[in-house]
């Protein structure tokens, strides 16, 4: 029976984020690092493009991602719950972006006590929609004709999240040192 071929077995991989920490303990770490990295910068790509393409153009990765979790389940949320959903410290970050989506007519700003609220506007909620026609024509349609099963995408879904919360464990940890 012949050896199906990969990178690993024939001396070439595998393909790490960096050789020298992939001489360390668990290089596969190495290799899931690597694919965060063009993973994230892939996905960044893929937001904006397919928000312009959606008809609206000029936003950044960041702006979308809080255009969407704006519009996440009908609900307003506050400047603190988009910073939890998203995994971002920066506050200043999200303030900025929200003050553009305002200026968009794409979200409303207001209080609940003394924290900020963003609730989507109607045109914000047409640009998620356009936003999610573009995605099932262009993305969905290739990544199901790949023949990925549901729940396979699912489960590196919860891998990531899992390791999401080790990096963010393993900064505190740092952050003490």
């Amino acid at each position: 029976m012949e050896e199906k071929k990969t990178l690993e077995n024939t001396g070439i991989g595998p393909i790490v984020s960096s050789s020298q920490l992939a001489s360390g303990g668990m290089p596969a770490m190495s290799e899931m690092e690597y694919a965060l990295i063009v993973t994230n910068n892939a996905f960044s790509r893929w937001t904006v493009r397919c928000m312009d393409a959606a008809g609206l153009s000029g936003l950044t990765q960041l702006e979308v991602q809080i255009l969407h979790s704006s519009n996440h389940r009908d609900r307003e949320k506050t400047l603190g719950d988009l910073c939890v959903m998203l995994n971002i410290e920066d506050t200043h970050l999200v303030s900025y972006a929200i003050k553009k989506l305002v200026g968009l007519g794409l979200v409303t700003t207001g209080k609940r006590g003394k924290e900020k609220t963003v609730l989507v506007t109607q045109n914000g909620v047409e640009a998620c929609e356009r936003y999610k026609e573009v995605r099932e024509g262009l993305l969905i349609s290739s990544v199901q004709a790949m023949g990925l099963e549901e729940g396979d995408v699912s489960r590196v879904a919860g891998l990531l999240r899992a390791l999401s919360g080790q990096y963010d464990q393993a900064a505190r940890g740092a952050a003490s040192l």
